[in-house]
Order: C-alpha cells, then sequence, then structure tokens
C-alpha cells in the first residue's frame, strides 16, 4: 500500500534558483532588515527625546532641550528655536550648535525676517535644498557660519503657535528627508505639550509668590504704616514676583504737574527722588486717564535724569477714590519677554492697587495723629484762656486798686510797671493760645520765626518779635506770601544798611488788617549807608518791591524816619 519513489519525488522539487538570483534576494532582505532595525532606532530616540525634554518643568531649560534633541534626531549641525512675540517677531531664539564666542561675534539675534519669517507666516513644515537660494532669504549676517540645507517645523500649543524650530546642515553634507520631517513634527507636538506644563508650573509658582507677598504686605499694612517702607516693600515683591529688572514707585505732584520717584528697587541707577514731567511723557495717560501703558522701551517714555537701557514696561496708575496718587513702574530688560500674558498685568495691578492702599494709610495715620494734637493743644489753650488769663487779669485788676490806696509815689509807680508786665504777658499768653489752635506744620509764627533767626548771626544779636493776633488763622495763602517776601526784604536792608544795634518785628493781625512794621535804630532812611538809602532815589529794587506787593492786595507801604533815630517800615494790607 505504500507509494513507490517515483510517486513521491515530484512533491520535493524546489524552485530552481541561479547564484545571482539568490544574491538579490539576500541582499533585500537584510535591506529591510535594516530599515526596520533603523526605523525602531530612530522611533526610540524620539520616545527618549520626548521623556528628555520633559525632565524639568523650568521653560528656558525645557526649550534648549527640545532644540538638541531635533538636532539629535534629524542628524542637524545647527538648530534654534525662535519664540514668536505679540508683534509677530521673535522675541527670543535659543540655538544648538553655536558657540558663545561664534554667537557673540554674530551681533544682534534674528527678528523674523525672510524665510524665518515666512515660517511665521505660514506656520507649516518647510524643507529646503539650500536656504540661501529660496526667494525670500535675507541673508546671513558677518560672521554667521555658512547654512544650505533647513527644515523648519512650527510648535503648537493647542491652536496657538508658540515658536518655531529651525534645523540646518544635515550630516555628511545630505538634504533632510521627509523621515526628518515627520520625526521632527512628531517631537514639535510633544514639545508644545511640554513647553505647555513649563508654562504652567511656571504660573503656578509666581502665584504662589503672589500670595505670599501679598500676605507680607497686608500684614505690614495692617500695623503702624511708614509710608516709604510700605512702599519699598511693595516695589520689591513687585520686581521679584514679576521678574521684572526695575521696580519703581513714583508719586504723583499736582501743582507742579511732576512725578517724584518715591522708591527705585533694582537696576544700576541711582533714580531715588528724581522728577519727570507728566505732560511730556507716557504717563499722562496713567495720570490723568488712570489707565495702565505698556511701553516698549522705559528710557523713551520720559526725560529720566540718567539714562536707563531697560526695555518693556508697564505703568500701572495708583488712585484713590478717583484721586491720582502716582504711578507703580515695573520694567524688564531689553530683549527680555514682554507683557504678553495676562496674569502679569493682573500681578502688576494688585501691586499697585496695595501700594495706594499703602499711601492712604500713612495719609490717615498722619490726620490721626495731626488730629491728636490739635486736640491736646486746645485743651492746653483752654485752659491758659479760661484759668491762667482769667488770674492775671484779676491779679492786674488788684494791684490797680492797690495802687490807688498808696500813699507813696514810689510804690504806685512800681504797682504801675507790674501791671504793665502782667499786661505784656497776657498779650504774650493770648498769642501763644492763637499758636496752639492753629494748624501744626509751617505756621505763619513758625516762618516770620525762621526768618528772624537766619539775620541774628549777620545782625550780631536777635532782632526782638512781637506777634498779635490770629495771624495763622485769619491771614490768607497770598497776603502770607506778600508778608515774607516784605519782611525778607526789610531785614536784608538792616543787615546791609542800617548799622542798628537793636531791631523791632511786629506783626499783628487784627481790625481787617495786616501790619507789618520793622524799625531799627540805624542810619535811618535817605542818608549815606541807610537802611534805606539808595531805595527812594531808585537805585534799587527793594522798596517798590514792597509797595508793589502792598497795592497788589490793596495796601500801603510807607518807609519813614523812626523815633529817636533810625528807619520805621510799615506795611500794611486789608484782609
Amino acid at each position: 500500500m505504500g507509494m513507490d519513489e517515483e510517486d513521491w519525488k515530484p512533491h520535493l522539487q524546489l524552485p530552481s534558483l541561479s547564484r545571482v538570483d539568490l544574491d538579490d534576494l539576500l541582499q533585500e532582505l537584510l535591506a529591510r532588515v535594516g530599515e526596520v532595525m533603523t526605523n525602531r532606532e530612530r522611533l526610540r530616540a524620539l520616545l527618549d527625546a520626548v521623556v528628555g525634554i520633559g525632565a524639568d518643568l523650568d521653560l528656558h531649560s525645557t526649550l534648549e532641550r527640545i532644540v538638541e534633541a531635533a538636532c539629535r534626531l534629524s542628524d542637524a549641525r545647527y538648530g534654534a528655536l525662535g519664540v514668536i512675540g505679540p508683534d509677530r517677531m521673535l522675541v527670543e531664539f535659543i540655538n544648538h550648535g553655536v558657540t558663545p564666542a561664534e554667537r557673540a561675534a554674530i551681533g544682534d539675534l534674528p527678528r523674523g525676517h525672510g524665510v524665518l519669517g515666512l515660517l511665521i507666516e505660514e506656520p507649516r513644515a518647510i524643507r529646503l535644498e539650500d536656504i540661501t537660494q529660496h526667494s525670500r532669504a535675507y541673508g546671513f549676517p558677518p560672521n554667521h557660519p555658512p547654512m544650505h540645507s533647513f527644515l523648519g517645523v512650527p510648535i503648537r500649543i493647542r491652536d496657538q503657535v508658540f515658536g518655531n524650530l529651525y534645523l540646518a546642515e544635515k550630516g555628511g553634507g545630505e538634504q533632510f528627508t521627509q523621515d526628518d520631517e515627520d520625526l521632527v513634527s512628531a517631537l514639535s507636538v510633544a514639545a508644545g505639550a511640554a513647553i505647555e506644563n513649563a508654562r504652567l508650573y511656571a504660573q503656578t509658582g509666581r502665584r504662589q509668590r503672589w500670595l505670599e507677598a501679598a500676605a507680607e504686605i497686608t500684614a505690614v499694612l495692617l500695623g503702624e504704616v511708614r509710608r516709604t517702607e510700605a512702599l519699598q516693600l511693595v516695589a520689591t515683591r513687585a520686581r521679584e514676583v514679576a521678574e521684572a529688572d526695575l521696580a519703581m514707585v513714583l508719586l504723583y505732584d499736582e501743582p507742579a504737574g511732576e512725578l517724584r520717584v518715591e522708591v527705585a528697587v533694582g537696576g544700576d541707577y541711582d533714580l531715588t527722588g528724581a522728577t519727570v514731567e507728566v505732560a511730556r511723557s507716557d504717563f499722562t495717560g496713567v495720570v490723568n486717564g488712570r489707565h495702565l501703558a505698556v511701553v516698549e522701551d522705559l528710557g523713551k517714555a520720559a526725560a529720566w535724569p540718567v539714562s536707563l537701557s531697560t526695555g518693556t514696561a508697564l505703568l500701572v496708575p495708583l488712585s484713590a477714590g478717583g484721586v491720582p496718587l502716582g504711578a507703580l513702574v515695573v520694567a524688564y530688560r531689553q530683549g527680555s519677554v514682554t507683557f504678553a500674558e495676562d496674569p502679569d498685568v493682573a500681578l502688576v495691578e494688585t501691586f499697585a492697587g496695595q501700594a495706594a492702599l499703602a499711601l492712604e494709610r500713612a495719609r490717615a495715620q498722619d490726620e490721626r495723629e495731626m488730629l491728636a494734637v490739635v486736640g491736646d493743644r486746645e485743651r492746653i489753650a483752654r485752659d491758659l484762656h479760661d484759668v491762667v488769663i482769667q488770674r492775671l487779669f484779676a491779679a492786674g485788676m488788684q494791684l490797680q486798686s492797690a495802687a490807688r490806696l498808696a500813699g507813696t509815689p514810689g510804690v504806685q509807680e512800681r504797682i504801675d510797671r507790674v501791671v504793665d508786665d502782667l499786661d505784656v504777658t497776657i498779650r504774650d499768653i493770648r498769642g501763644s493760645i492763637f499758636e496752639l489752635r492753629s494748624a501744626p506744620g509751617d505756621s505763619l509764627r513758625g516762618q516770620v520765626r525762621g526768618q528772624i533767626d537766619e539775620v541774628r548771626d549777620a545782625l550780631g544779636f536777635r532782632p526782638e518779635l512781637r506777634i498779635d493776633g490770629p495771624v495763622d488763622t485769619a491771614v490768607p495763602g497770598p497776603a502770607r506770601t506778600a508778608l515774607l517776601a516784605v519782611l525778607r526784604e526789610a531785614l536784608s536792608n538792616v543787615v546791609k544798611h542800617a548799622r542798628a544795634r537793636s531791631v523791632q518785628v511786629t506783626v499783628a493781625a487784627g481790625g481787617g488788617a495786616l501790619l507789618l512794621t520793622v524799625q531799627d535804630d540805624g542810619r535811618g532812611p535817605g542818608t549815606a549807608g541807610g537802611s534805606g538809602s539808595g531805595q527812594d532815589n531808585g537805585q534799587g529794587n527793594g522798596l517798590p518791591n514792597m509797595r508793589a506787593r502792598a497795592e497788589d492786595l490793596g495796601g500801603t507801604c510807607t518807609v519813614e524816619p523812626a523815633s529817636p533815630g533810625g528807619t520805621r517800615v510799615a506795611w500794611r494790607v486789608p484782609l
């Protein structure tokens, strides 16, 4: 029942292959195996690159690793990643394959012209055999290494293009292939996710620092507020959290139309106390319109007293109750990332609000302290008026009654002198009461005393001063200014011309008029070297100026000889 040899032999026959056909088959099989192995290796390299670029959440380090991974995958000698700014230009350019010395020799980094700009305008992959032959070629700057083969791929974060990957000079002088484009495109997808994670991590850290700084400033504002120290803290924290180069708080002086730098943190500039004119600067809308402004160059935003080498800056108004108080300025270094994100603006606005609150708290605290001082002064003045003056007046009345009963003329004369002294004391106490009831600060009484003290050394003695009436409350601003100017001029004439041994100054407010008299015992007016010498003859401007100030206020000014000698200047204006 078995089969014989002739029956099964045909089933064992193999196709007839020549030696040449067998070699070709082996070569094709090896090529397929090599291609599969190469693809697996490149896939493994892509996976390693994806894992590598997400190993760290620092944004700048992530961008550097993306460029390095793209160069390894595509075997490119040079690589770069350009970050696109709000103006559709490159605001940051991270490169690979160029040494620091070569980078310094090239000069300014590209902004996005030529083929680089084409990739910004049309965010899709581009492969070129020779970038220098493209119609959009912009040319390389001096000292730039030669580049020919080129591959560009956009990096997207969701639907937004974050930047572009630029690769040049394929290894071995070859051209970039479709496989290179596919691998780098796949890497760009992973890069977009890694960049977004790094940005979110940075924002989270910044918000954490923001909250910590806000809590620190709030704790300071809840206690006793020292204005300059509080503003210094606000500026310091704003600069740290915003990662800026310079932060300043400027206070608005409305009468002068100027902003004065109260505090400045960062940068190598001496700006504290500097002033800038609002009308001729980018601060006009910030102060008058109370809306924030972004300027590309802070140095050009105003006429600063020093040269500023800063870049983009955010100017935020400080206001309370609709009243402009000043501005908070946060400036970045030139070439840094601009204020492209809303969190940056909201962050700085928060610090601006805290600075305004610090100003208001300091003002309210000063007002409370002033009210406390005024209350104490009012109480002291009331006690002086109701107790001391009444007792002195009663003592004077009793002495006057006793003088009429005194039989000896010498005793009556002594009692009269004591009564006169009591009258002078009562007048001085009343003057002190008026001064106590005036607002603390630069009172007219204090300013008059200051001018008296200024001429003491020049005269060799202190002029006698008498102030009567409510000069601090009854004298309006224009009359106050004029009186101080006239007093200064009169005392200057005494110092220069009179050669006096004594001077009496009287300032009196009452009866609807303000009176100033300056009397000396010098050479007298109209004499050679006298206190009025030369002025009546038109040789000086002192007397005409004093008369003009009186006439402007509807008053008079006279200069006449004093008795028994010297000069008497009488300046009188209605109140």
